[in-house]
C-alpha cells in the first residue's frame, strides 16, 4: 500500500492543512486495544507511523504545540554573563524563534521532515513526522550527570525541567541530537548563573499527561489520516512487520539505538531518505545507529555515574523545591 505520487506535488503546507481539515471528523485516533490498561500498569508503548499515507499536512505539529504549550520556557532577562564565554546563549523566546516550526525547538517538540526520492523507477514524496525516538535504551538518561533525564516504565523519556542545569549533555549524546536548549529558564538561575548550566533542555514527553489519564499522545490524536498508532511495543513491533510486509517496505526504529519506541514503516530504503533529508541543527538524521549504551566507555561512565547522578538529581530537586517556596514567598512580600 505504498503512497506514490509520481513526482506531483501534493502542494504546501497551507493546502494540505485545509485538505486535512476537511477529513478531520472522518477519522479518530488510533489505539490499539489494551493500550490505557497497558500503560497503567506499566507496560511499554510505542508508538508506529506509516510514512506511506503521511501527507505533511502538520495537523500533529499543530496539535502537540497547542496541548504542550503550558511546558514551554518563559525566559528571564536579561540573561547572566556566562564564564566561560565559550557556553553560547541559546534563545527561542522570541516571537520569530517560538513560531519556528521546521525543526526541533523548546518551542517546536515536532516537525515534519520531507523527502524526495526516486525508487525503483518511481518518484516518492515521502513525510516524516520528526521528535523524540523514547530510546528503550537511552543515553540521555544513562549519562545526564545530574539525573535530570530518565526513562519511565511505559517507555517515556522524559526531562525533569525542575532539574535540568541546561548542560546539554543529552544532547551530545543523543544519536540524533534531539534535545534542544533554552536559556534564561531553570535551577541554574538560582545556583550558579554565571558558572554553571545555562538553562533548561526540552523534548517530546509523548504527552505523558495525556498517557497518566489512558488518552493518546496529541500528535496521534490531531493525525486526521490515523498515520500514526500507540500501543503496547510488542503488539507495534508485529504491526509493523505486517505494515511492511504489505508494501514490501522498510522499518526504521526497531533496532536503531538497541530499540527505540518510535518505529517507521517507509515504502523507500531508509538509506535514500537519509540521503534526502535536510540534517543539521534541530533536523535529526535517518541514518542507521548503534546501540550506544552498548559501548564499553558509556557503560562504564554510566555504571560510575548512576549513584553520584541519584544524589546529585534528589539534591537539585530539593534546592529546585526551596527555590520555589522562596519565590512564592518573595511575591507574598511584593504583593503585601
Amino acid at each position: 500500500m505504498s503512497h506514490r505520487n509520481n513526482g506531483k506535488s501534493l502542494g504546501r503546507r497551507g493546502f494540505l492543512k485545509a485538505a486535512a481539515a476537511s477529513v478531520a471528523g472522518a477519522a479518530s485516533a488510533t489505539m490499539l486495544p489494551g493500550t490505557a490498561r497497558a500503560a497503567s500498569r506499566g507496560e511499554e508503548l510505542a508508538t508506529l507511523h506509516n510514512l506511506a499515507e503521511c501527507i505533511g499536512c502538520g495537523a500533529c505539529v499543530d496539535a502537540c504545540r497547542e496541548e504542550n504549550s503550558f511546558k514551554f520556557p518563559e525566559p528571564e532577562k536579561p540573561f547572566p554573563t556566562m564564564y566561560p564565554s565559550r557556553v553560547p546563549v541559546a534563545d527561542w523566546s522570541t516571537e520569530e524563534g517560538r513560531a519556528v516550526d521546521d525543526r526541533l525547538t523548546p518551542y517546536n517538540w515536532l516537525y515534519i521532515q520531507t523527502a524526495e526520492v526516486e525508487y525503483e523507477g518511481e518518484t516518492y514524496e515521502i513525510n516524516i513526522p520528526r521528535r523524540c525516538m523514547h530510546c528503550q535504551n537511552p543515553p540521555c538518561a544513562d549519562l545526564c550527570p545530574w539525573g535530570a533525564a530518565g526513562r519511565e516504565a511505559n517507555g517515556i523519556v522524559r526531562i525533569n525541567e525542575k532539574v535540568c542545569l541546561g548542560g546539554s549533555k543529552c544532547k551530545s549524546v543523543c544519536p540524533w541530537k534531539i534535545p534542544e536548549r533554552q536559556t534564561g529558564v531553570g535551577l541554574y538561575l538560582d545556583l550558579l548563573p554565571s558558572l554553571a548550566g545555562n538553562g533548561v533542555m526540552y523534548k517530546c514527553d509523548r504527552c505523558h499527561h495525556r498517557i497518566a489519564e489512558g488518552e493518546v499522545p496529541a500528535c496521534v490524536d490531531g493525525c486526521p489520516f490515523e498515520v500514526q498508532t500507540i500501543g503496547p511495543r510488542e503488539e507495534i513491533v508485529a504491526m509493523a512487520h505486517e505494515l511492511a510486509e504489505s508494501m514490501n517496505g522498510f522499518i526504521y526504529g526497531e533496532t536503531e539505538n538497541g530499540g527505540t519506541n518510535t518505529l517507521y514503516v517507509s515504502p523507500v530504503p531508509f538509506e535514500l531518505l537519509n540521503e534526502a533529508v535536510e540534517t543539521g541543527p534541530g533536523k535529526p538524521h535517518l541514518a542507521q545507529v548503534k546501540d550506544m549504551m552498548g559501548q564499553d566507555e558509556n557503560l562504564g561512565y554510566a555504571a560510575m555515574l548512576a549513584p553520584v547522578a541519584g544524589i546529585a538529581g534528589a539534591a537539585l530537586t530539593l534546592a529546585g523545591k526551596a527555590r520555589k517556596t522562596a519565590r512564592k514567598a518573595g511575591d507574598g512580600e511584593e504583593e503585601a
